[in-house]
């Protein structure tokens, strides 16, 4: 499905918390496998779904390059749904001196953070990269999610349109919907960055072409 919605690469994000282990040797194995079925389309990387939690950064700090993209500086990061403590902007500006770039996964579907995404905004203006699911454009995840996905896609600060793609049915891969409903709102140019030019700049381990200032607005 992903590969006839132009799909070129999908990123395999396992979780990394206090439920799953995190064996990285293991999963990298799991891909190969599965890449082996899959075929040459669409190619399939290695990630991981990075809770922030007080042990998982340590681990981070310690061997950080066991959990992002395909061994590149970017980091995935996922915050839970029922805390969201302030030492979250003291975390995220800690892996960036090491090197790392934390990318902050479908916030608008956080329900805390849907009550204050200006916080949101404080973690882009120091360098985090914000990630929204497609889906969250066409209101999969209620209207509360899809409103937070478009108010941040207004004030600058989505980077990222992600599938997060979990099955066939319920939670289908495909890009090209959020992505024409993106750019009714930020136009065709930047709706194509971010599906396109930033996470392929991601998983070669390169700068993100389009990252702008969050717009401080209502």
């Amino acid at each position: 499905m992903s590969a006839e919605d132009g799909v070129e690469v999908m990123i395999a994000t396992p979780h990394a918390n206090e439920v799953y282990h995190y064996d990285r040797q293991y999963l990298a194995s799991a891909v190969k496998y599965l890449q082996s079925l899959v075929g040459d389309k669409p190619q399939i990387g290695l990630g991981c779904d990075f809770h922030l939690s007080y042990d998982n950064i340590q681990d981070a700090l310690a061997d950080p390059w066991r959990f992002t993209i395909q061994g590149t500086n970017y980091l995935l990061v996922e915050l839970s749904n029922y805390s969201v403590p302030p030492q979250i902007t003291e975390s995220l500006l800690r892996l960036g001196q090491i090197g790392v770039k934390p990318i902050l996964t479908h916030p608008e579907r956080n329900p805390i953070l849907q009550k204050s995404l200006q916080r949101v905004l404080d973690w882009a203006e120091v360098g985090t990269i914000v990630q929204v699911t497609a889906s969250s454009f066409a209101g999969a995840w209620g209207e509360v999610a899809q409103e937070s996905a478009e108010w941040l896609l207004k004030h600058d600060a989505v980077h990222v349109i992600a599938s997060d793609a979990h099955d066939t049915k319920r939670r289908k891969p495909g890009l090209r919907e959020a992505r024409d409903l993106a750019a009714r709102i930020c136009g065709a140019e930047v709706a194509q960055n971010l599906v396109d030019g930033n996470p392929r700049a991601i998983v070669n381990n390169q700068p993100i072409p389009y990252f702008p200032s969050p717009v401080r607005k209502n």
